[in-house]
Parts: structure tokens; C-alpha cells; sequence
């Protein structure tokens, strides 16, 4: 039985291990907590989908295996999302993007529940994280912000060509005038 027990307490340290390679990847991911009970297989896969296509991953860890992950990566304490079955949406680059697609999968498959998250370090609860994905995400806040920087100079650009634009008008009216006068 001794040895048993053992081989069980290095599997476990190495899937524990695992885990905490997961939520290293890409950097310094955000997380978000679901409750994914009663989701079908194809469900699944397709949101699986969905997130791949926006850069993150959907993974159905064991909450005991998460919980000291979390903790030995010094994250917040988070231990109130792993209760039941809890799957973790990985998002390295956006979470906006990865909560956007969840809260939307969630009103369609309304078993599927968002807990909470972890977003640039500090803890979200499920009403946080939907009014999180309301939010525009970071390609359209760069590319507002882009809009704004670009708006003056094309201002610019305009009158500066409006002046020769005038003179040339104004050229043409005066050329008509005495034509039309002779």
C-alpha cells in the first residue's frame, strides 16, 4: 500500500507540475472560471474553436490541482471559482476577446456559467467579467485611438488642398465670366 500511495503522490506532483506549465504559457495569461455541467461534446469543441481562433484555450482542470498552481504562481486567491466541474479559459494576448465569447456561448448554452476571473492580476466576479466583455477590445480601442491621432492630420491635409482647389475655381469662374461676356 506504501508504494502505491507514492507512485499517486508523484503523479499527482507531476500533473500539478502541468498545470502550472499551462497557466504559464504565453506570458502572463488572464483566466477566466466556468461551469461547464451539461455542455454537450460538440459544444465543447466548438467553443474550444472559437477561443482557438482568438488565441486562447479551454481546459477542464482539477479545481485541487488548479488551486495549488494559482498558489505556487503567487496569483490571487481564487479558490471560490474551483468548486465544481470547472473548466479555465486561457487567454494570453485578449481576454476581452475570450470573456466576449463566453458571456455570447453562455446566453446561448445558458448551462454554461462564468464564474469569475483573473484579468492583469486582480480577481473578477461573474457580473464583473460580463460588463468586462461589454468593454471594446484591444484591436478597436488601437484602432479608436488610431482614428483620433489620424483626424488632425487629415484635417490638415484637406485645407492645405482646398486653397489651390479655391484658386483654381475661382480662376475658372473669372475664365467664364469673360467668356461668357465677349
Amino acid at each position: 500500500m506504501a508504494i502505491k500511495a507514492k507512485k499517486l503522490q508523484s503523479a499527482k506532483v507531476e500533473a500539478i507540475k502541468q498545470v502550472k506549465e499551462l497557466f504559464q504559457s504565453g506570458g502572463s495569461p488572464d483566466f477566466i472560471f466556468t461551469e461547464y455541467r451539461g455542455l454537450t461534446v460538440g459544444q465543447l469543441t466548438s467553443l474550444r474553436k472559437q477561443l482557438r481562433e482568438k488565441g486562447g484555450s479551454y481546459k477542464v482542470v482539477k479545481n485541487n490541482f488548479a488551486r495549488i498552481a494559482f498558489q505556487e504562481l503567487s496569483a490571487p486567491d481564487v479558490s471560490d471559482y474551483l468548486t465544481g466541474p470547472t473548466a479555465i479559459a486561457i487567454a494570453p494576448k485578449d481576454s476581452n476577446e475570450a470573456a466576449k465569447i463566453l458571456v455570447e456561448f453562455a446566453r446561448e448554452a445558458p448551462v454554461l456559467q462564468v464564474k469569475g476571473g483573473i484579468v492583469a492580476g486582480s480577481v473578477y466576479n461573474a457580473n464583473q467579467m460580463e460588463a468586462f466583455s461589454k468593454l471594446p477590445g484591444r484591436n478597436q480601442l488601437i484602432s479608436m485611438l488610431m482614428s483620433v491621432m489620424n483626424g488632425p492630420a487629415r484635417n490638415l491635409a484637406a485645407a492645405l488642398n482646398d486653397v489651390p482647389a479655391r484658386l483654381v475655381r475661382t480662376v475658372k469662374a473669372v475664365a467664364d465670366q469673360k467668356a461668357g461676356a465677349a
